[in-house]
């Protein structure tokens, strides 16, 4: 519920109550601030209450923006004020401690002095504002009717940052939608889920192998997306942010493509092609690179002397208006690598999708992390605990590395943890691929274990200790991948994608929590899914027992378990979680 409290009588004429019921509130009128504190009193304590200034004239839009986001705990616009209930013992305290200061202006500034951080949003062309005679209400009112905001609430519906294939193929049109759907109550979780169900389908007839079903595939996909961008503009729109919406959409994100790639592999084998190693390679580089975004943005978000030479370079190419789109379009995007997926498989095969999918994303692989090399190697910053234990949660280290941990020699060093992480990631790779499904392999997969507990023996504070948590991402991916491929069992390789699928859920769903601020999941669960250490040492002992074990199903109940236990735990954070609302305006991935 939300409670709207007018800081004085209402002036005759003005829309300004039906206004604010327009937007939920129930309004309430006091007659002076002692009033108002005792209504503030009445009402509930989980409850939002606004305190809004009788003489307000503005767009409807200013009172949405101030007084209806979720993310904020206490917002401002000239003339209101709102407090969401973790902000409302300290409203009450300004209310009772300075009833003469009653006014809105007055209370933000006094929530600021007690320490609550109060949200301004920018109004841009917007009016908010509060006249002090009738010749000033009077030029207020004219210059509301002068700027159309509903234009500004759709034209900020669209993603600031986006790539060239969302800005000026879909977003364009799919503004509309999100205005159509808010207009007849959909949420954005709604339209997320109905992206996802699209998308599922789209997978369906890719599986069918036939050129008609790559056909309805490519278009399904294209419509996905177009609903994917959809809910993050209904989101805006309609101010309806949440931390389980960035989550949806995130995870259903990956798990619209991932899928995708297993209809594609399934439409193909119809046809007499296996493609799932190119399937699986695809799924594993596409995770590999967000988790290489998302380590280098969690290690240097909250850095001091965060700036570098190559930071600055990049600054100036941005103020060049071509060289944004060409650099926004080589990361291949989410926008442009799906309209691509599209486009190929209506026209080609499989195959060549992958082909296109895998040369594509390595190259922006390439591109992106030597570009945030040079950045970390340039920039003179120092990283916050909070940053080294959120590397150390994407590290996802499980009993085995906690053990070799305890009992590692602390080697010092500027560059200690990245060079043993690669070194156990190389070590392991190059074991798998020369003698993978031995059990000198396993010894190897051992090896792995030790030296991933040396990597997190110390704070991950270094300038490029972001770089093990993609490094240990890659040795666990690969290494699944590689003997899948060796076994040349068959159903190996698509047991193999859904173990590494069921694995990139729990990783997301860690990057996801971190993101939302909730800390990273309990380490009962990294424990009981064996952190990428155990996990990889456990399937080096299946492809070495593999002439007397059934490896595609045991790598199947493992891929089952991991996703049980990581699902129902994930899905039980997030239906109960009271994290604060998010919404992610970043790249796009």
């Amino acid at each position: 519920m939300s409670t709207a409290i007018l800081t004085g009588p209402p002036v005759p004429g003005s829309s300004l109550e039906g206004d604010l019921r327009s937007l939920g509130f129930d309004v309430r009128s006091a007659a002076d601030p002692a009033e108002t504190a005792r209504l503030l009193d009445e009402v509930p304590s989980g409850d939002r209450v606004a305190l809004v200034d009788p003489r307000f004239v503005g767009h409807l839009h200013s009172l949405r923006l101030g007084l209806t986001d979720p993310r904020f705990p206490a917002a401002a616009v000239p003339g209101a004020v709102t407090a969401q209930p973790e902000a409302r013992t300290a409203l009450g305290r300004v209310l009772r401690t300075a009833p003469a200061a009653g006014t809105p202006e007055a209370v933000a500034r006094a929530l600021d002095a007690e320490g609550v951080a109060v949200q301004r949003p920018e109004l841009g062309a917007l009016v908010a504002a509060v006249p002090a005679d009738q010749v000033s209400r009077t030029e207020a009112e004219q210059a509301v009717a002068a700027v159309d905001d509903e234009a500004i609430r759709l034209r900020t519906a669209v993603k600031s940052r986006d790539g060239f294939f969302t800005t000026y193929c879909i977003s364009p049109y799919s503004r509309y939608l999100a205005r159509w759907c808010a207009r007849r109550g959909f949420t954005p979780n709604q339209v997320t889920t109905a992206s996802l169900i699209t998308a599922l389908i789209a997978a369906g007839c890719a599986a069918t192998g036939t050129r008609g079903g790559y056909v309805a595939a490519g278009i399904l996909l294209l419509l996905s997306f177009v609903l994917d961008c959809t809910d993050g503009q209904l989101a805006r729109y309609s101010l309806q942010y949440s931390t389980m919406g960035a989550w949806l959409d995130a995870t259903f994100d990956r798990a619209k493509e991932y899928a995708y790639y297993a209809g594609l592999a399934l439409g193909a084998i119809r046809g007499g092609d296996d493609v799932w190693a190119l399937a699986l390679g695809a799924m594993v580089l596409q995770t590999c690179r967000h988790v290489v975004d998302f380590s280098f943005n969690e290690a240097n978000h909250d850095a001091t002397g965060n700036t570098s030479p190559t930071a600055a370079l990049s600054g100036k190419l941005d103020s060049v208006g071509w060289t944004v789109w060409v650099r926004r379009m080589i990361v291949l995007p989410i926008g442009e690598r799906w309209a691509m997926i599209a486009v190929l498989t209506a026209l080609t095969t499989p195959r060549i999708v992958f082909y296109a999918l895998l040369v594509g994303c390595a190259f922006a692989a390439c591109y992106t992390t030597a570009g945030r090399v040079l950045r970390s190697l340039t920039r003179r910053a120092t990283r916050t605990d909070r940053a080294a234990q959120a590397l150390a949660d994407l590290a996802d280290s499980g009993p085995l590395a906690e053990w070799f941990k305890k009992g590692a020699v602390r080697l010092s060093g500027t560059y200690r943890a990245p060079v043993i992480a690669f070194l156990a990631m190389a070590q392991l790779l190059a074991a798998a691929l020369v003698s993978g499904g031995t059990w000198s392999f396993v010894g190897s997969a051992a090896l792995y274990a030790v030296l991933a507990g040396f990597t997190v023996a110390v704070p991950l504070k270094g300038p490029l200790d972001w770089l093990a948590p993609p490094f240990f991402r890659i040795a666990e991916y690969c290494t699944v991948l590689i003997l899948a491929v060796q076994a040349d069992l068959p159903g190996a390789l698509p047991a193999a994608f859904g173990l590494v699928a069921a694995v990139a859920y729990h990783h997301y769903d860690t990057v996801y929590r971190i993101k939302g601020g909730t800390g990273a999941p309990p380490r009962w669960l990294v424990r009981a899914v064996g952190g990428h250490e155990g996990r990889t040492l456990v399937v080096a002992v299946l492809a070495a027992l593999s002439t007397t074990v059934d490896l595609p199903l045991a790598l199947t109940v493992i891929a089952v378990a991991v996703a049980l236990v990581a699902g129902a735990e994930s899905i039980r954070f997030w239906v109960s979680s009271g994290a604060p609302a998010v919404h992610d305006e970043g790249e796009p991935a």
